[in-house]
């Protein structure tokens, strides 16, 4: 069973982007769902490249599997060319407005990414070990780290 323990946003560059919210939402004891917004105060973006690391806690968190950076518009434009940035692309893409190829002229939104959705992913499409992970992201533009998003969670 997969739960969200945490998420954390941080802007490293408030001139180029600002989390207006970034939360876990707990409706009930079984229906919880991460949201969040970024304000581009630089539109538009046409290079666009995303590091993501899998943590596993042991003592700490320690790497586990995948730290891979991608160039995010060419991902976008096929996104079959990289299964695993595909398969992780689907925890979101069908709660976000990033689903498209670049330039991104907007606010960039994933709007209640649900446990029920990732627990589907993490345990019947590719399944995990049991344990406490952490997803660490670092969104660059134009090659400057412009943001960090670190999603905690537990599957049990």
């Amino acid at each position: 069973k997969f739960e969200f323990t945490n998420v954390k946003c941080t802007s490293l560059d408030t001139k180029f982007t600002e989390f207006e919210y970034c939360l876990i939402k707990s409706i009930n004891r079984t229906y919880k769902y991460v949201s969040l917004k970024t304000i581009l105060f630089q539109k538009p973006v046409t290079k666009v490249k995303l590091n993501f690391a899998l943590y596993k806690r042991f003592n700490g968190y320690k790497p586990f599997l995948y730290n891979i950076t991608i160039d995010c518009c060419r991902f976008l434009n096929n996104t079959s060319a990289h299964p695993i940035a595909n398969f992780f692309y689907g925890f979101m893409k069908d709660y976000s407005n990033m689903n498209h190829t670049c330039p991104f002229n907007h606010d960039l939104i994933m709007e209640k990414i649900s446990v029920g959705h990732l627990n589907h992913q993490v345990t019947k499409v590719l399944p995990f070990p049991n344990g406490d992970y952490m997803l660490d992201t670092y969104w660059m533009a134009y090659d400057i780290t412009r943001a960090r998003l670190a999603v905690y969670a537990t599957i049990s």
